[in-house]
């Protein structure tokens, strides 16, 4: 296991922005469904096109429909990804299945979808068409075509269409954990990737989505947004369709804490499901929520985001009554084969982890040493997070009030770190040469804990961004510090 240091976003350069996306969590039965009312404008012909940010492997989800009268998968259609982490989009009637050769796996990246179907197409191999990020998918580990002029049931009239769940033939029922942003369905053409996204033009292998307005969606079409809060199937809900059909999806468990600023334009970092240590470890909420079980001693479960220089801020809230006067809430640098390796190597006992623990008082920690500091912390209580990496640097709040032995700490003195919880390590003499937001224990509590990168899975009560106007903090962010998003990353990185 190696955490990502970063940055496979699509927001390296200008043009078209993509402000909202919409959190699935599978814990609560996230989806949205609405009924294909009209007949299609070309039975034989459709494009769907999603980009979507995975946030657990090893599970079926995506989405998908079914017949509506038999509230089975007769004549199901299936786009997502198999408990083996393949892509896949396949019907059983008509009858063509679709199998990538590449994993799915990558939580810290968005990527974009395109399926083009025309089965007018003499030849079968030109009848589906998948694409990612802008380039054809032709290895399939698993390929059968449609007949020629088969009838599509992706928009046939009188089935439904789910996005976040889908119903396999047996009637059993599958839900997405992830991110889904521009999802949209053009009934009646078979497009190219190219009418959704382009390859940037100063960073020409980065694809990236582009305005989409201006397309004919057809008879059963629809383009979702995700800009409306409400949970009414109208043009205020989170399934509102802006493609001009008024196709509005019902909302199914969402709420408005699920919309979310994380996109395909501007990544937010996340909780990275590759550091988490055993089963004991659960992430939810797009990996932005965590529940730490188990025994004693745990080792950092860390962020997607390695950060080398800079000045960053992220708040922690601990939603929990299970105790956290023992967890661990910092930064931490992983060496693949040591700390990362180390079964029982707690968070803070390490030369470069620097952390707030809860315990009596508060304790900071590092490398095996605890000292005095700043106040305890318990539920309903936010940790801030402040990491100054060009001046080497944290400090940590409680409730907005930065901490420190004896005084306020402030986050903005720069070179003469007023009252600064560590004077770390400078990043690139680390052993990965980054710093990872972290959390871990030592005690046999079970602790959870909701981390804000800037798009906070829970509601806030005030509402603070940073000052290029990114994030949703409940705490003002400190002077000249940045949400740990990839525009802020290409600026200030």
């Amino acid at each position: 296991m190696t955490a990502q240091t970063i940055l496979p976003a699509n927001t390296l350069s200008g043009g078209y922005d993509v402000a909202n996306s919409l959190r699935f969590n599978s814990g609560s039965s996230d989806y949205l469904v609405r009924t294909m009312d009209d007949d299609p404008t070309l039975a034989t012909k459709a494009t769907m096109s999603y980009w979507f940010k995975r946030t657990k492997s090893g599970a079926w989800g995506g989405m998908g429909g079914y017949n509506a009268s038999s509230g089975s998968g007769n004549n199901n259609f299936q786009i997502g990804f198999n408990d083996a982490d393949y892509g896949y989009f396949w019907s059983n009637s008509p009858a063509y299945y679709f199998y990538t050769s590449a994993l799915q796996r990558d939580s810290s990246a968005w990527k974009h979808v395109v399926v083009s179907i025309d089965t007018t197409q003499g030849t079968a191999s030109n009848r589906v068409k998948y694409y990612e990020n802008g380039v054809q998918v032709t290895s399939f580990a698993t390929e059968t075509y449609p007949g020629e002029d088969d009838a599509l049931n992706i928009t046939k009239n009188g089935n439904l269409f789910s996005i976040g769940r889908f119903t396999n033939t047996g009637g059993t029922q599958f839900y997405y954990d992830g991110y889904f942003a521009e999802v949209a369905l053009v009934d009646g053409l078979a497009l190219a990737p190219t009418d959704f996204g382009e390859f940037d033009e100063d960073s020409p292998t980065i694809w990236k989505p582009k305005d989409v307005s201006g397309l004919t969606f057809g008879n059963n079409g629809f383009y979702l947004e995700f800009k409306e809060s409400g949970t009414s199937a109208n043009s205020s809900g989170l399934g509102a369709d802006t493609s001009g059909n008024d196709h509005h999806f019902t909302v199914n468990n969402l709420t408005a804490n699920d919309q979310s600023t994380d996109t395909c334009t501007n990544n937010f970092c996340t909780l990275n499901p590759l550091t988490l240590q055993d089963s004991d470890y659960v992430l939810s909420q797009g990996n932005t929520r965590i529940s730490i079980g188990g025994d004693n001693e745990r080792k950092a479960v860390l962020g997607t985001f390695g950060m080398t220089s800079g000045k960053w801020y992220w708040e922690v809230k601990f939603d929990s009554t299970n105790g956290a006067s023992y967890a661990q809430i910092g930064i931490s640098d992983v060496i693949e084969g040591t700390e990362a390796s180390s079964e029982n190597g707690k968070m803070g006992y390490f030369p470069y982890d620097y952390g707030y623990r809860g315990e009596g008082g508060g304790k900071k920690t590092n490398n095996g040493t605890y000292t005095n500091y700043g106040a305890s912390y318990e539920a309903g209580d936010t940790i801030g997070v402040a990491v100054d990496l060009d001046n080497n640097a944290i400090y940590f709040s409680k409730d907005g009030a930065f901490q420190a032995s004896g005084a306020v700490g402030d986050p903005t003195s720069g070179s003469n770190r007023t009252n600064a919880t560590f004077n770390i390590t400078a990043a690139a003499s680390t052993g990965t040469g980054a710093y990872f937001p972290a959390i871990g224990k030592e005690a046999a509590e079970d602790p959870v804990f909701d981390f804000n990168f800037g798009s906070p899975s829970y509601a806030i009560s005030s509402g603070n961004a940073d000052g290029n106007g990114f994030g949703n903090f409940e705490y003002a962010v400190p002077s000249g510090y940045f949400a740990l998003c990839t525009k802020n990353l290409a600026e200030n990185g």
